[in-house]
Protein backbone atom coordinates (compact mmCIF):
# COMPACT_ATOMS: atom_id res chain seq x y z
CA UNK A 1 0.00 0.00 0.00
CA UNK A 2 1.50 3.13 -1.10
CA UNK A 3 0.48 6.88 -0.30
CA UNK A 4 0.12 6.95 -3.92
CA UNK A 5 -2.84 4.43 -3.18
CA UNK A 6 -4.53 6.25 -1.30
CA UNK A 7 -7.28 8.58 -3.19
CA UNK A 8 -8.48 5.56 -4.97
CA UNK A 9 -9.72 4.03 -1.55
CA UNK A 10 -13.50 4.13 -2.05
CA UNK A 11 -14.52 4.49 1.76
CA UNK A 12 -13.28 4.64 5.30
CA UNK A 13 -13.96 0.58 5.72
CA UNK A 14 -11.47 0.38 3.01
CA UNK A 15 -8.05 1.48 5.03
CA UNK A 16 -8.51 -0.74 7.73
CA UNK A 17 -6.84 -3.74 5.56
CA UNK A 18 -3.91 -1.60 4.36
CA UNK A 19 -3.10 -0.28 7.75
CA UNK A 20 -3.16 -4.04 9.23
CA UNK A 21 -0.73 -5.48 6.85
CA UNK A 22 0.82 -1.88 6.83
CA UNK A 23 1.42 -2.18 11.20
CA UNK A 24 2.79 -4.56 13.61
CA UNK A 25 0.56 -6.98 14.58
CA UNK A 26 0.93 -5.43 18.10
CA UNK A 27 0.25 -1.90 17.50
CA UNK A 28 -2.53 -2.36 14.90
CA UNK A 29 -4.31 -4.86 17.85
CA UNK A 30 -4.03 -1.69 19.74
CA UNK A 31 -6.11 0.26 17.67
CA UNK A 32 -8.72 -1.95 16.24
CA UNK A 33 -9.03 -3.84 19.12
CA UNK A 34 -12.15 -4.01 22.00
CA UNK A 35 -12.28 -4.90 25.28
CA UNK A 36 -12.04 -9.11 26.69
CA UNK A 37 -14.63 -10.78 23.32
CA UNK A 38 -15.31 -7.32 21.31
CA UNK A 39 -18.95 -7.45 21.71
CA UNK A 40 -19.36 -3.72 22.39
CA UNK A 41 -17.18 -2.90 19.41
CA UNK A 42 -19.68 -5.18 16.77
CA UNK A 43 -22.59 -3.64 18.60
CA UNK A 44 -21.68 -0.12 17.69
CA UNK A 45 -21.65 -1.14 13.84
CA UNK A 46 -24.78 -3.40 14.50
CA UNK A 47 -26.74 -0.74 15.67
CA UNK A 48 -27.02 1.38 12.58
CA UNK A 49 -28.12 -1.47 10.44
CA UNK A 50 -31.12 -1.65 13.16
CA UNK A 51 -32.58 1.58 10.88
CA UNK A 52 -33.38 2.01 7.55
CA UNK A 53 -34.27 5.74 5.70
CA UNK A 54 -37.29 7.05 4.75
CA UNK A 55 -36.51 9.76 1.50
CA UNK A 56 -38.95 12.95 0.75
CA UNK A 57 -38.59 12.84 -3.42
CA UNK A 58 -39.50 15.86 -5.01
CA UNK A 59 -37.19 17.91 -3.04
CA UNK A 60 -34.78 20.93 -4.21
CA UNK A 61 -31.84 19.63 -3.35
CA UNK A 62 -29.47 22.13 -5.94
CA UNK A 63 -28.35 24.03 -2.89
CA UNK A 64 -26.78 21.46 -0.37
CA UNK A 65 -24.68 22.32 2.60
CA UNK A 66 -22.89 19.77 5.39
CA UNK A 67 -22.07 22.67 7.21
CA UNK A 68 -22.59 22.64 11.06
CA UNK A 69 -22.37 25.04 14.16
CA UNK A 70 -21.44 24.27 17.02
CA UNK A 71 -20.87 25.63 20.38
CA UNK A 72 -20.16 29.19 18.32
CA UNK A 73 -17.90 27.91 15.67
CA UNK A 74 -19.30 27.18 12.02
CA UNK A 75 -17.94 23.62 11.03
CA UNK A 76 -17.61 22.34 7.55
CA UNK A 77 -19.34 19.08 8.75
CA UNK A 78 -21.21 17.50 11.34
CA UNK A 79 -18.31 15.36 12.02
CA UNK A 80 -14.90 15.76 13.70
CA UNK A 81 -11.93 13.30 14.88
CA UNK A 82 -12.53 11.36 18.26
CA UNK A 83 -9.86 11.08 21.18
CA UNK A 84 -7.11 8.62 20.46
CA UNK A 85 -4.34 7.73 22.95
CA UNK A 86 -1.28 6.83 22.01
CA UNK A 87 -1.62 7.75 18.33
CA UNK A 88 2.42 8.12 17.53
CA UNK A 89 2.46 3.99 17.92
CA UNK A 90 1.41 4.39 14.09
CA UNK A 91 3.17 7.01 12.80
CA UNK A 92 5.58 9.85 14.46
CA UNK A 93 3.79 13.05 15.45
CA UNK A 94 0.29 11.28 14.21
CA UNK A 95 -1.35 13.87 17.01
CA UNK A 96 -0.19 16.98 14.96
CA UNK A 97 -0.77 15.30 11.41
CA UNK A 98 -4.89 14.59 12.87
CA UNK A 99 -4.54 18.30 14.16
CA UNK A 100 -3.31 19.76 11.01
CA UNK A 101 -5.71 17.99 8.37
CA UNK A 102 -9.00 18.29 10.69
CA UNK A 103 -7.84 22.33 10.85
CA UNK A 104 -7.17 22.55 6.98
CA UNK A 105 -10.63 20.65 6.45
CA UNK A 106 -12.97 23.35 9.22
CA UNK A 107 -13.86 20.31 11.81
CA UNK A 108 -12.87 19.84 15.48
CA UNK A 109 -10.11 17.65 16.47
CA UNK A 110 -10.61 16.31 19.93
CA UNK A 111 -6.78 15.75 21.54
CA UNK A 112 -6.43 13.22 24.10
CA UNK A 113 -4.71 13.25 27.14
CA UNK A 114 -2.90 9.99 26.38
CA UNK A 115 -1.09 12.27 23.50
CA UNK A 116 2.41 12.69 22.99
CA UNK A 117 2.44 15.80 22.20
CA UNK A 118 2.23 18.92 24.41
CA UNK A 119 -1.33 20.21 24.23
CA UNK A 120 -0.08 23.92 23.44
CA UNK A 121 1.71 22.86 20.46
CA UNK A 122 -1.22 21.06 19.47
CA UNK A 123 -3.29 24.09 20.24
CA UNK A 124 -1.15 26.28 17.87
CA UNK A 125 -1.35 23.38 14.77
CA UNK A 126 -4.97 23.29 15.27
CA UNK A 127 -6.49 26.93 16.74
CA UNK A 128 -10.11 25.40 17.10
CA UNK A 129 -9.34 22.25 18.41
CA UNK A 130 -10.40 20.42 21.62
CA UNK A 131 -8.77 18.99 24.50
CA UNK A 132 -9.59 15.91 26.43
CA UNK A 133 -8.59 15.47 29.71
CA UNK A 134 -8.57 12.19 32.04
CA UNK A 135 -7.98 13.71 35.44
CA UNK A 136 -5.50 12.83 38.33
CA UNK A 137 -7.08 12.48 41.60
CA UNK A 138 -7.09 15.73 44.07
CA UNK A 139 -8.50 18.86 43.22
CA UNK A 140 -4.95 20.17 43.23
CA UNK A 141 -3.87 18.08 40.28
CA UNK A 142 -7.59 18.60 38.43
CA UNK A 143 -6.96 22.63 39.00
CA UNK A 144 -3.62 22.75 37.57
CA UNK A 145 -4.44 20.68 34.30
CA UNK A 146 -7.22 23.15 34.15
CA UNK A 147 -5.23 25.66 34.50
CA UNK A 148 -3.18 24.43 31.65
CA UNK A 149 -5.53 24.00 29.27
CA UNK A 150 -7.12 27.24 29.59
CA UNK A 151 -3.90 28.80 29.36
CA UNK A 152 -3.06 27.22 25.85
CA UNK A 153 -6.86 28.86 24.66
CA UNK A 154 -8.28 26.05 24.17
CA UNK A 155 -12.79 26.36 23.81
CA UNK A 156 -13.41 22.46 24.85
CA UNK A 157 -12.21 20.93 27.06
CA UNK A 158 -13.92 17.07 27.56
CA UNK A 159 -13.92 15.45 30.45
CA UNK A 160 -13.91 11.60 29.87
CA UNK A 161 -15.96 9.62 32.49
CA UNK A 162 -15.71 6.22 31.33
CA UNK A 163 -12.36 4.61 32.74
CA UNK A 164 -13.15 4.36 36.87
CA UNK A 165 -10.69 1.06 36.30
CA UNK A 166 -8.27 0.11 33.47
CA UNK A 167 -10.40 -2.29 31.04
CA UNK A 168 -9.24 -5.72 30.09
CA UNK A 169 -8.13 -5.23 26.42
CA UNK A 170 -6.91 -9.50 26.56
CA UNK A 171 -6.35 -8.76 22.84
CA UNK A 172 -2.88 -6.71 24.04
CA UNK A 173 -2.49 -9.19 26.49
CA UNK A 174 -2.03 -11.96 23.27
CA UNK A 175 -0.26 -9.30 21.21
CA UNK A 176 2.68 -8.12 23.88
CA UNK A 177 1.46 -4.99 24.11
CA UNK A 178 1.58 -2.87 27.45
CA UNK A 179 1.42 0.70 28.22
CA UNK A 180 4.32 2.06 28.48
CA UNK A 181 5.52 -0.07 25.80
CA UNK A 182 8.16 -2.98 26.80
CA UNK A 183 10.59 -4.05 23.72
CA UNK A 184 9.82 -7.98 24.46
CA UNK A 185 10.98 -10.75 22.04
CA UNK A 186 7.66 -10.87 20.59
CA UNK A 187 6.90 -7.06 19.87
CA UNK A 188 10.58 -6.90 18.45
CA UNK A 189 9.91 -10.10 15.92
CA UNK A 190 6.72 -8.04 15.30
CA UNK A 191 8.66 -4.73 14.34
CA UNK A 192 10.98 -6.27 12.44
CA UNK A 193 8.70 -8.00 9.80
CA UNK A 194 7.37 -5.30 9.51
CA UNK A 195 10.30 -2.59 7.77
CA UNK A 196 8.27 0.39 6.86
CA UNK A 197 6.52 0.69 10.01
CA UNK A 198 9.89 0.15 11.48
CA UNK A 199 11.94 2.58 10.08
CA UNK A 200 9.94 5.36 9.58
CA UNK A 201 8.32 4.94 13.17
CA UNK A 202 9.76 2.36 15.32
CA UNK A 203 13.44 3.35 15.36
CA UNK A 204 12.48 6.73 15.85
CA UNK A 205 10.79 6.25 18.46
CA UNK A 206 12.90 4.04 20.34
CA UNK A 207 16.27 5.35 19.63
CA UNK A 208 15.08 9.08 18.49
CA UNK A 209 13.34 11.48 20.74
CA UNK A 210 11.44 9.27 23.08
CA UNK A 211 7.65 10.20 23.14
CA UNK A 212 6.50 10.84 26.37
CA UNK A 213 2.83 11.35 27.44
CA UNK A 214 2.68 14.61 27.63
CA UNK A 215 -1.28 16.01 28.98
CA UNK A 216 -2.06 13.68 31.61
CA UNK A 217 -1.47 16.43 33.78
CA UNK A 218 -0.15 19.53 34.15
CA UNK A 219 3.27 18.11 33.99
CA UNK A 220 4.91 16.08 31.80
CA UNK A 221 4.19 12.05 31.99
CA UNK A 222 6.41 8.86 31.76
CA UNK A 223 7.74 7.87 28.56
CA UNK A 224 5.82 5.46 26.21
CA UNK A 225 8.68 2.78 25.95
CA UNK A 226 9.99 1.57 28.82
CA UNK A 227 8.79 3.62 31.79
CA UNK A 228 6.64 3.69 34.23
CA UNK A 229 2.95 4.37 34.33
CA UNK A 230 3.82 6.50 37.56
CA UNK A 231 2.48 10.00 36.67
CA UNK A 232 -0.22 8.83 34.38
CA UNK A 233 -2.35 7.44 36.64
CA UNK A 234 -6.36 8.11 36.26
CA UNK A 235 -8.81 9.45 38.72
CA UNK A 236 -11.01 6.24 40.48
CA UNK A 237 -12.66 8.30 42.65
CA UNK A 238 -14.03 11.04 40.16
CA UNK A 239 -17.27 12.25 41.07
CA UNK A 240 -19.99 14.70 39.78
CA UNK A 241 -18.46 17.44 42.41
CA UNK A 242 -15.51 17.03 40.80
CA UNK A 243 -17.11 17.74 37.33
CA UNK A 244 -18.53 21.08 39.19
CA UNK A 245 -15.22 22.02 40.46
CA UNK A 246 -13.90 22.00 36.89
CA UNK A 247 -17.08 23.95 35.00
CA UNK A 248 -16.51 26.19 37.49
CA UNK A 249 -13.03 26.50 37.08
CA UNK A 250 -12.66 26.33 33.25
CA UNK A 251 -13.74 29.01 31.26
CA UNK A 252 -14.77 27.57 28.12
CA UNK A 253 -17.38 24.99 26.92
CA UNK A 254 -16.99 21.53 29.31
CA UNK A 255 -18.38 18.84 27.57
CA UNK A 256 -19.02 14.94 29.19
CA UNK A 257 -17.41 12.02 27.60
CA UNK A 258 -18.75 8.54 28.12
CA UNK A 259 -22.72 9.58 29.19
CA UNK A 260 -24.89 6.04 28.08
CA UNK A 261 -27.82 6.61 29.95
CA UNK A 262 -30.76 9.34 30.47
CA UNK A 263 -30.31 9.36 34.40
CA UNK A 264 -26.23 10.44 33.38
CA UNK A 265 -27.05 12.93 30.96
CA UNK A 266 -29.53 14.87 33.37
CA UNK A 267 -26.58 14.89 36.27
CA UNK A 268 -24.26 16.02 33.63
CA UNK A 269 -27.20 19.08 32.91
CA UNK A 270 -27.15 19.79 36.81
CA UNK A 271 -23.40 20.00 36.87
CA UNK A 272 -23.35 22.76 34.33
CA UNK A 273 -21.87 20.52 31.31
CA UNK A 274 -22.34 22.84 28.18
CA UNK A 275 -22.66 19.21 26.41
CA UNK A 276 -21.91 15.07 26.29
CA UNK A 277 -20.60 12.83 24.13
CA UNK A 278 -22.80 9.79 23.98
CA UNK A 279 -20.04 7.13 23.54
CA UNK A 280 -18.91 3.58 25.03
CA UNK A 281 -15.26 4.23 24.75
CA UNK A 282 -14.93 2.38 20.82
CA UNK A 283 -15.85 -0.53 23.11
CA UNK A 284 -12.86 -0.65 24.50
CA UNK A 285 -13.81 0.12 28.56
CA UNK A 286 -16.47 -2.75 29.33
CA UNK A 287 -17.46 -5.20 27.29
CA UNK A 288 -21.58 -5.71 26.82
CA UNK A 289 -21.70 -1.99 26.98
CA UNK A 290 -24.86 -0.41 24.92
CA UNK A 291 -24.20 1.14 21.74
CA UNK A 292 -23.72 4.18 21.33
CA UNK A 293 -26.64 4.86 18.66
CA UNK A 294 -29.26 2.78 20.74
CA UNK A 295 -29.05 4.84 23.88
CA UNK A 296 -28.98 7.87 21.72
CA UNK A 297 -32.68 8.93 21.51
CA UNK A 298 -33.20 8.52 25.12
CA UNK A 299 -29.87 10.40 26.26
CA UNK A 300 -31.04 13.13 23.98
CA UNK A 301 -34.49 13.37 25.34
CA UNK A 302 -32.38 13.87 28.87
CA UNK A 303 -30.27 16.14 27.94
CA UNK A 304 -32.50 19.60 27.97
CA UNK A 305 -30.64 22.37 25.67
CA UNK A 306 -26.95 20.58 26.08
CA UNK A 307 -25.43 19.60 22.67
CA UNK A 308 -25.50 15.88 22.27
CA UNK A 309 -23.16 14.56 20.58
CA UNK A 310 -22.10 10.29 19.89
CA UNK A 311 -18.92 8.47 18.72
CA UNK A 312 -18.83 4.84 18.05
CA UNK A 313 -19.17 2.70 15.10
CA UNK A 314 -19.45 5.64 12.23
CA UNK A 315 -17.84 4.41 9.16
CA UNK A 316 -20.09 6.31 6.35
CA UNK A 317 -22.08 9.10 5.59
CA UNK A 318 -25.17 7.46 5.86
CA UNK A 319 -24.05 6.72 9.35
CA UNK A 320 -23.58 9.91 10.23
CA UNK A 321 -27.33 10.92 9.13
CA UNK A 322 -28.79 8.09 11.05
CA UNK A 323 -26.83 9.48 14.35
CA UNK A 324 -28.17 13.68 13.64
CA UNK A 325 -32.07 12.15 12.98
CA UNK A 326 -31.77 10.23 15.84
CA UNK A 327 -30.74 13.62 18.05
CA UNK A 328 -27.40 14.15 17.56
CA UNK A 329 -26.05 17.60 16.72
CA UNK A 330 -22.42 16.17 16.14
CA UNK A 331 -20.48 12.85 15.95
CA UNK A 332 -16.92 11.48 16.33
CA UNK A 333 -14.57 9.25 14.11
CA UNK A 334 -11.75 7.39 15.30
CA UNK A 335 -10.12 4.62 14.12
CA UNK A 336 -10.30 5.05 10.20
CA UNK A 337 -8.32 8.52 9.97
CA UNK A 338 -5.45 7.04 12.25
CA UNK A 339 -5.39 4.14 9.40
CA UNK A 340 -5.30 6.73 6.82
CA UNK A 341 -2.91 8.66 8.92
CA UNK A 342 -0.36 4.93 9.15
CA UNK A 343 -1.16 4.88 5.24
CA UNK A 344 -0.75 8.30 4.19
CA UNK A 345 -0.02 10.87 6.75
CA UNK A 346 -1.76 14.40 6.12
CA UNK A 347 -2.64 13.93 3.07
CA UNK A 348 -4.43 10.83 3.76
CA UNK A 349 -6.07 12.14 6.96
CA UNK A 350 -7.44 15.08 4.34
CA UNK A 351 -8.57 12.72 1.70
CA UNK A 352 -10.19 10.44 4.48
CA UNK A 353 -12.22 13.59 5.87
CA UNK A 354 -13.12 14.50 2.25
CA UNK A 355 -14.31 11.45 1.57
CA UNK A 356 -16.70 11.29 4.31
CA UNK A 357 -17.93 14.84 3.57
CA UNK A 358 -18.89 14.05 -0.06
CA UNK A 359 -20.60 10.80 1.56
CA UNK A 360 -22.64 13.14 3.66
CA UNK A 361 -23.45 15.91 1.08
CA UNK A 362 -23.98 13.13 -1.27
CA UNK A 363 -26.90 10.73 1.20
CA UNK A 364 -28.59 14.19 2.31
CA UNK A 365 -29.31 14.73 -1.34
CA UNK A 366 -30.65 11.26 -2.02
CA UNK A 367 -32.65 11.87 2.03
CA UNK A 368 -34.26 14.87 0.60
CA UNK A 369 -32.93 17.27 2.60
CA UNK A 370 -30.27 19.99 2.29
CA UNK A 371 -28.53 20.39 5.35
CA UNK A 372 -27.57 18.24 8.71
CA UNK A 373 -30.06 21.03 10.39
CA UNK A 374 -32.97 19.45 8.48
CA UNK A 375 -32.71 15.85 10.03
CA UNK A 376 -35.15 14.34 12.12
CA UNK A 377 -36.45 11.25 13.47
CA UNK A 378 -39.44 10.94 10.41
CA UNK A 379 -36.32 10.13 8.19
CA UNK A 380 -35.93 7.22 10.15
CA UNK A 381 -37.68 3.94 10.67
CA UNK A 382 -37.03 0.51 11.79
CA UNK A 383 -35.14 -1.79 9.59
CA UNK A 384 -36.78 -4.93 8.69
CA UNK A 385 -35.11 -7.44 11.53
CA UNK A 386 -33.67 -4.81 13.09
CA UNK A 387 -34.40 -4.68 17.67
Amino acid sequence: MTEAALPHMLALADLEMPARRRLPRAVFGYIAGGSETGATVRANRAAFDAWAFRPRVLVDIRERSTATPLFGRPWAAPFGIAPMGGACTVRCGADLILARAAAAAGIPFLLSGASTVPLERVREAAPSGWFQAYFPSGRDGIAALVDRVAAAGYEVLVVTVDIPVPANRENNLRNGWSMPLRLGPRVIADALAHPRWLVTTGLRSVFGRVPHFENFTAERGPPMFGGSTAGAARATDLDWLDLEFIRGRFPGRVVIKGILSAEDARLARNAGADGIIVSNHGGRQLDHAAASLAVLPEVVAASGDMAVMLDGGIRRGTDVLKALALGARFVFVGRPFLYAAALAGEAGVRQAIELLREEVERDLGLLGCTEPAGLHSGFLMRAVGGS
